[in-house]
């Protein structure tokens, strides 16, 4: 349907030149010379006519072969010209008039020769008899055909009445005289031809005068006329044509040169189109090569080739990925970018109307009246814009070219093309982002599965060290109850003792490291929990190392384990005392971060949304980038006496609670980590009660104490019974329970110890359903495994470490016996009543 109007044109231009040619060929033109041709014949035979005539006449021709070829000739000129007129009505009636006068001009010539040759048959004869008598010796005979003979003479020359008459006179005169006998004949034949000459001559002589009048040109000018007249009218129409044809021709010398200019455009911008998509074409494969790390040297190159393209001085790509925005820039030497530009652009393109495709293209910046949108591009001083969105309804994503040195972006109608370079660098950063992401999360893998093999391989080492360790500590305790306080021995067994409590600590260190887990986590005050930390590190540290807290922020909180995040900072302190070989001072900082877009931390990307940031600084050596790219590794430690777990264990720990750790160092220049960690409501905050119990002693309270291995037990029931408690060990369950179902109120209360490969959980399930009112106590290496529901399912009331330590154990006992007696009476008041 599209090509119809073409060739409809085509068409109408064909026939159009079609008619013009025709019409500029004349070709009536030959026709008109042949009727001229024919006229000319006609009017030149017959003048020949008139000439065989007249030649006939005078006697000089002997026969009438030539007037006939002049009549035939005449007849087939007028044949000619009868042929050529067509159906032309008016050249009809013009050669009908002289087709009239030649027929009476051939009925002249036919009685001209019939009376012509008698006239010449009666001049023989009237010759040779006047001849005859003019020897006569009869002279008045003589005398009067000598008369004859002269009269006859002038009447040739002139056939008027006059002479016609002398000459009849003469007749009557010859005819009056006698004739001699011998004579008689010829005066009778001379009178006979005389009369004849005498009627024949004014006949033959009226025909002459009437041929040669009618030979007069008057039909051959009205011929001649009519034909000059349509000979003109068609060399007027030809002229007309002729310049029909040269209008026409100037029409289609315009055309061709208009449609040359938009075939010349057209290929212009289909070479231009080419050279584009060669452009994007070496873009993608560049892109295909390229790398995380050299994505943005390449999407730069891409952006200046295609500024090239469009003669902009500025171009940039910004995206939005989640709560990241990428942006990436190029500009000309002597250019500089706006603050805020491009981000600005992504919630300003928006207001223009892109259409469907997504594009704004104003090669020249002109704001209307005041309140044009284009104010907000001429306010940042751009001068022309092209701006390529994201998809409709996905307007998270611009590719845009800025023309600022006071000119215009080159106008290209083809710009929706820029679609193809949009689309080519969004994938290309999007590929190369989610390369990095897969590395990314290829090495936390990684790692993940080192840490676990690193885990698994350290709990087992210290499950069994936690053995020795509560052997150490439990002899200690028994054995400084015979030693006099004060003594050289009591104080060798406290230092026992401490080395114990270092090493217990270690122990609980791997197994929090190898045996990771969600832990119960609850709303902690940040201030609180750094002010507590602060009173153990004061404790702890070096006399030349001190502690500061800038400016505490009240309501800053986390939500997380406080035990765990209490050992991210000790860890912190820790290690930044030790790497303090001078005096100085450790800065804690606390501040509270809004992140509008994701922001990547150490090797974690964290937001959007609050953060609470404590920030750990030390003024020591710091570290070059060699040593911090190892620091988070399990068990490397650049200290003699270091175990390389206090940093991989901070990490580990702010990693589950949804947070990052980042670290500033260089040498010579000190150390900072900053610990990115969730916010939480400031609501209804859980305030963190570390430290040790205090030591109660027993009244005779009997405990059960299930442990199945038998020395331990010896040993724990040793430290009980120093608390003032009364033990009763079992090392089978079966004989647990029995014991219970004997006696229901023989226990106050059971302590079930670690059970090694097996469920410690199941020991103190079965003996809560022998004993359902039996308050047990769940002694265990590590809580970081163990849920609330379980616990309760378990019928476990209360938690202690394994191996026992006699100062917690009084505590956790202390108060489980306090709450079975407060719930006993609550139980007797209630049955009483």
């Amino acid at each position: 349907m599209r090509s119809a109007p073409a060739v409809a044109g085509f068409a109408f231009v064909l026939a159009l030149l079609t008619w013009l040619l025709l019409n500029g060929l004349n070709v009536n033109s030959a026709r008109y010379d042949s009727q001229l041709r024919a006229l000319d014949d006609f009017t030149r035979y017959e003048r020949g006519m008139t000439r065989e005539v007249l030649t006939a006449r005078s006697g000089l021709s002997r026969n009438y072969d030539g007037l006939v070829q002049m009549v035939n000739a005449y007849d087939d000129a007028l044949a000619r010209l009868r042929d050529t007129a067509g159906l032309d009505a008016e050249q009809t009636r013009a050669i009908d008039v002289l087709s009239a006068r030649a027929s009476r001009q051939e009925d002249m010539i036919e009685r001209f020769k019939s009376r012509n040759a008698l006239l010449q048959n009666s001049f023989a004869y009237f010759a040779m008899f006047s001849d005859k008598l003019a020897t006569s010796e009869t002279r008045p005979l003589v005398t009067a055909s000598s008369a004859l003979a002269a009269a006859m003479l002038r009447l040739t020359l002139d056939t008027s009445v006059v002479t016609a008459r002398q000459v009849q006179d003469r007749l009557e005169e010859l005819a009056q005289l006698p004739a001699p006998p011998a004579e008689a004949d010829s005066v009778r034949a001379l009178l006979t031809h005389g009369q004849m000459l005498h009627d024949l001559l004014p006949d033959i002589d009226t025909i002459l005068k009437t041929l040669v009048a009618e030979s007069n040109n008057r039909e051959q000018d009205a011929v001649l006329g009519v034909i000059m007249k349509r000979q003109l009218a068609a060399r007027s129409s030809a002229r007309k044509t002729r310049l029909l044809q040269y209008i026409t021709s100037l029409l289609l010398l315009t055309g061709i040169i208009y449609f040359g200019m938009l075939l010349r455009k057209r290929a212009m911008t289909l070479r231009r189109r080419a050279a584009f998509e060669h452009l994007i074409a070496n873009i993608s494969m560049r892109f295909i090569n390229s790398g995380s790390e050299r994505i943005a040297a390449d999407v730069e190159t891409a952006l200046h080739q295609l500024a090239d393209c469009i003669g902009a001085d500025r171009a940039y790509f910004a995206c939005v990925s989640g709560s990241t925005m990428h942006a990436y820039r190029w500009s000309r030497e002597g250019v500089e970018f706006e603050q805020g530009w491009p981000e600005r652009v992504l919630s300003l393109a928006p207001r223009f109307d892109g259409g469907e495709e997504g594009i704004v293209y104003i090669p020249s910046v002109k704001p209307a009246h005041p309140y044009d949108t284009m104010n907000l591009l001429a306010d940042a001083g751009v001068s022309g814009w092209l701006c390529i969105m994201a998809a409709r309804g996905n307007r998270d994503g611009i590719l845009g070219f800025d023309a600022v040195q006071g000119g215009a972006l080159t106008y290209w109608s083809e710009v929706s093309l820029f679609r193809m370079a949009f689309d080519a660098i969004g994938n290309a950063i999007r590929r190369a982002r989610l390369e990095g992401e897969k590395e990314r999360l290829q090495a936390s893998l990684q790692h993940a599965r080192r840490m676990e093999t690193i885990g698994t391989f350290a709990s087992g080492i210290a499950h069994n060290f936690n053995n020795i360790v509560g052997a150490i500590l439990g002899y200690a305790e028994m054995a400084d109850a015979g030693v006099a306080s004060g003594s050289g021995s009591a104080a060798s067994l406290a230092e026992i003792r401490r080395a114990g409590e270092r090493a217990r600590e270690l122990v609980e260190q791997i197994l929090g490291f190898g045996r990771r887990g969600e832990g119960r986590r609850e709303r902690v005050c940040v201030k609180i929990l750094v002010d507590e930390t602060r009173s153990l590190l004061a404790a702890s540290l070096p006399s030349h190392v001190k502690v500061v807290v800038n400016e505490p922020i009240e309501t800053a909180v986390v939500m997380g384990e406080p035990g765990q995040l209490q050992q991210v900072i000790l860890n912190l302190c820790n290690n930044a005392a030790q790497a303090m070989q001078e005096p100085g001072r450790i800065e804690l900082r606390i501040k509270v971060r809004d992140l509008p877009h994701a922001m990547l931390i150490g090797r974690n990307e964290v937001g959007p949304g609050r953060f609470t940031v404590i920030s750990v600084a030390d003024p020591g050596p710091g570290m070059d980038e060699a040593t911090l790219e190892r620091i988070f590794e399990p068990f490397f430690t650049t200290r003699p006496d270091g175990n390389g777990l206090g940093l991989a264990t901070v990490r580990e720990i702010v990693e589950q609670h949804g947070g990052a750790v980042g670290v500033q160092s260089e040498p010579d220049a000190g150390t900072r980590f900053d610990v990115w960690l969730p916010s939480g409501e400031p609501d209804e905050l859980q305030v963190v009660q570390p430290g040790s119990e205090p030591a109660f002693r027993g009244a005779g309270e009997t405990v059960l104490v299930l442990e199945t291995d038998g020395r331990r037990l010896l040993r724990y029931e040793e430290i009980l019974a120093a608390l003032g408690y009364e033990p009763v060990g079992f090392t089978k369950l079966a004989e647990a329970i029995a014991a219970c179902r004997a006696a229901q109120t023989r226990f106050d209360v059971a302590l079930v110890c670690h059970l090694p490969g097996g469920s410690s959980l199941d020991l103190a399930a079965a003996l809560h359903d022998a004993a359902p009112a039996l308050r047990i106590i769940l002694a265990t290496p590590s809580t970081r495994d163990l849920a609330m529901p379980s616990l309760k399912t378990s019928g476990i009331t209360a938690l202690v470490h394994h191996p026992l330590v006699s100062a917690e154990l009084a505590g956790v006992l202390a108060r489980s016996l306090v709450t079975s007696a407060r719930s006993g009476r609550l139980k007797r008041a209630a049955g009483a009543s």
